[in-house]
């Protein structure tokens, strides 16, 4: 992804990161990558700035420094809500979830 150039429109997404209750690993923050880019992320509500006019692939994994997991994609097109929520994994070998918030 490009640098966004300052008189390119931008939309902002609200992207809510949900950790289990229970969960077979400790002291495990997401990291967010969007269009390529790794930016480490908290758990909660976030929102990030992305082109308006672009389809944005936003993804997320955990990682616990031995492995990655909980690896979920979701292509944001312009027409979609401008919401996500991504639901980790209780265990640290299977896949998180992504969905756009209705």
């Amino acid at each position: 992804m490009t640098s966004a150039q300052p008189d390119a429109p931008t939309r902002r997404i609200e992207l809510t990161l949900h950790k289990p209750w229970f969960a077979l690993y400790a002291r495990v923050r997401p990291t967010l990558v969007i269009g390529g880019l790794g930016q480490p992320a908290q758990w909660g509500i976030g929102t990030w700035q992305l082109p308006a006019d672009e389809t944005a692939v936003i993804g997320v994994y955990l990682f616990n420094r031995m492995w990655r997991f909980g690896r979920a994609e979701f292509a944001l097109e312009p027409h979609h809500a401008p919401a996500l929520v991504y639901r980790a994994p209780a265990l640290p070998f299977l896949p998180g979830r992504i969905r756009a918030r209705v």
